[in-house]
C-alpha cells in the first residue's frame, strides 16, 4: 500500500521550492495511492489537486481545503460522492471512470455554489434512465455536465420532472447495490480459492522438495507454469469492479518483483571506487558529480576563480569544499569534483561563496606568487585655453628677465641637479601674437579727393 508522505509531497513541490505549506498545486497521479490523507493538514492553500490513476476507494480528508478549485479523481475506485461539503471554492470535479453507483450522493454538492463542471463519464450511474436530468435538476449551479453545456430549456424541463425521475433513479440504484454485493462476495470467494492453491514459499509444492534428483527439472517446469499463469490471468474475462482493478495492480506488482529477482540472481556488484590520485601521489582531475564548472585565471587580481554550477535548490549543508595549494576538491551529495590547479594558491586566503539566485558556488583562490606591476604614468592635466595662454605668457616673461649671452647657466642653489638650457636672442623671444601684428600703412588719397573741413572724419 502506497501512502501519501511528506517526502512524496516535497518531491512533487519542486516548482514551489520544496515548500508544502504554501503549495497551491500538486500532482499525485499514477502513484498507486490507496488513501487520501494529510493533505488537509499540510497543504491548506491547495487550489488544484491531481489524484487520477490511483486506487483510492473513498473521498476523504479534503474537507478543510477551503481554497480547492479543481479536484481530479479520475480512474480510481470511488463508489460514492461524499465529504466535499467543506470545499467552498470547488469549481470543477472530475470523477471519470470510477464506480459511482449511488447517484443520490451528488446531493452533498448542493452547497458548493461555485461548482460549474462535473464529470461522471464511465461510472455505472450514467447508465441509469434519467441520469442527466436528475443531475441537472439537483445541482442547479452546474454549467457543464460530462463536458456538455447545460441549456436553460433543458434545466427547466428537468426540474419539472424531478419527482418522477427521482423515483426511477432510486429503483435502479437499489438494483445496482444488490448486484454490487454479489460481486463483492464472488471476489472474496475467488481470493480464498487462490490462497488455498498457493504453493510453498519457494514456488513449489512441499511434497516436491523431497525429490532432490528432480530439482532442475522442477525449476524449469515452475518457470514455464509461471508464464502460463501470467498468460491465463490476462486472458481471463472478469467484470470491471474495484476488486478486479486491485487484483490487476497486485498481479502487475508481483510480476515486476519476479522480473527484478531474475535480473539480479546474485548480490549487487560493488560500487566503483573513485580514484583521486595516482600511485606516485599525483592528483587527478575528477568530475564524479558531472556538474558544469568554469576555472578562470584573474590576472588583474592575481587569483584563480572556480565557478561550480550547483543545483539551485541544493542545500548548502550538502556541499563540502577543500582547497589545497595544488588542487581544489568540492563534494556535492557525496559526489566528488576535483581539479588540479595550474599554479600554487594560498588556502588560508581562499574564499567560497554561494549565489542565492542561481545557486552557483564560487571559490576565489589567491595565488602564492605575487606579480610586480609597473606604476602607470600620470597623465598630464588638461587646462583650459585661458590657463594655457596665461602659462605661456608667464614663461615668456621669465625668459625675458633672464640674462642672455648665448652661454650655459647653472643654478647655484641646486646641489645635485643641473639645469642646462641654451638661451635665445631677444629677437627670438617675441611672442606669437607679436609676430602676427602688422604695421598700419595709410592709404593714399585719390586724385579727385576734396578735403572738406565741414565733413566729420570717419571713425
Amino acid at each position: 500500500m502506497v501512502r501519501i508522505t511528506e517526502d512524496l509531497i516535497r518531491k512533487r513541490a519542486e516548482h514551489n521550492n520544496m515548500e508544502i505549506s504554501t503549495l497551491e498545486e500538486v500532482s499525485l497521479h499514477q502513484q498507486d495511492v490507496e488513501k487520501i490523507e494529510y493533505l488537509d493538514k499540510w497543504c491548506r492553500d491547495l487550489k488544484i489537486l491531481y489524484l487520477q490513476s490511483n486506487l483510492i476507494p473513498k473521498i476523504e480528508n479534503v474537507g478543510r481545503l477551503k481554497k480547492l478549485e479543481y479536484l481530479n479523481l479520475a480512474l480510481n475506485n470511488i463508489e460514492r460522492i461524499e465529504n466535499l461539503q467543506g470545499c467552498e471554492s470547488l469549481k470543477k470535479l472530475d470523477l471519470t471512470v470510477n464506480f459511482v453507483g449511488e447517484l443520490t450522493s451528488i446531493e452533498c454538492l448542493k452547497d458548493s455554489i461555485h461548482l460549474r463542471e462535473l464529470f461522471l463519464t464511465g461510472n455505472p450511474c450514467t447508465q441509469y434512465e434519467g441520469y442527466r436530468d436528475y443531475v441537472i435538476a439537483t445541482l442547479t449551479q452546474l454549467k457543464y455536465l460530462d463536458g456538455k453545456e447545460i441549456e436553460k430549456s433543458e434545466r427547466i424541463k428537468a426540474r419539472q420532472n424531478l419527482d418522477s425521475i427521482a423515483v426511477k433513479i432510486n429503483i435502479q440504484q437499489r438494483e445496482y447495490a444488490v448486484n454490487r454485493e454479489k460481486e463483492k462476495q464472488e471476489a472474496e470467494e475467488e481470493a480464498k480459492l487462490k490462497e488455498e492453491r498457493k504453493p510453498g514459499f519457494d514456488g513449489r509444492w512441499y511434497t516436491d522438495m523431497d525429490k532432490q534428483n528432480e530439482n532442475t527439472s522442477t525449476d524449469d517446469k515452475q518457470e514455464t507454469k509461471t508464464k502460463d499463469d501470467d498468460t491465463d490471468f490476462w486472458k481471463e474475462k472478469t467484470a470491471y469492479t474495484p476488486e478486479s482493478r486491485v487484483a490487476i495492480h497486485e498481479h502487475a506488482q508481483e510480476s515486476k518483483r519476479k522480473e527484478e529477482q531474475n535480473k539480479k540472481p546474485g548480490p549487487d556488484p560493488p560500487k566503483r571506487v573513485v580514484r583521486l590520485m595516482t600511485d606516485d601521489g599525483k592528483y587527478l582531475n575528477v568530475n564524479e558529480a558531472k556538474v558544469d564548472f568554469t576555472l578562470t585565471e584573474d590576472e588583474e587580481n592575481n587569483q584563480i576563480i572556480l565557478d561550480v554550477a550547483c543545483y539551485k535548490h541544493l542545500d548548502t549543508s550538502l556541499l563540502d569544499v577543500d582547497v589545497q595549494p595544488t588542487h581544489v576538491k568540492v563534494v556535492l551529495k557525496g559526489k566528488v569534483l576535483q581539479l588540479v590547479l595550474m599554479e600554487e594558491v594560498s588556502p588560508d586566503q581562499s574564499m567560497a561563496q554561494r549565489s542565492q539566485t542561481t545557486g552557483h558556488l564560487v571559490i576565489t583562490m589567491p595565488k602564492v606568487k605575487q606579480i610586480v606591476k609597473a606604476v602607470p604614468a600620470k597623465k598630464p592635466v588638461c587646462h583650459s585655453k585661458g590657463d594655457q595662454l596665461q602659462k605661456n605668457d608667464t614663461t615668456r616673461n621669465h625668459q625675458n628677465n633672464r640674462t642672455h649671452g648665448g652661454t650655459l647657466e647653472v643654478d647655484p642653489s641646486a646641489a645635485k641637479e643641473v639645469d642646462l638650457m641654451v638661451t635665445k636672442d631677444k629677437t627670438s623671444s617675441i611672442g606669437p601674437y607679436q609676430n602676427r601684428r602688422k604695421e598700419f600703412i595709410e592709404r593714399p588719397n585719390s586724385e579727385d579727393f576734396i578735403d572738406d573741413p565741414d565733413v566729420p572724419p570717419l571713425i
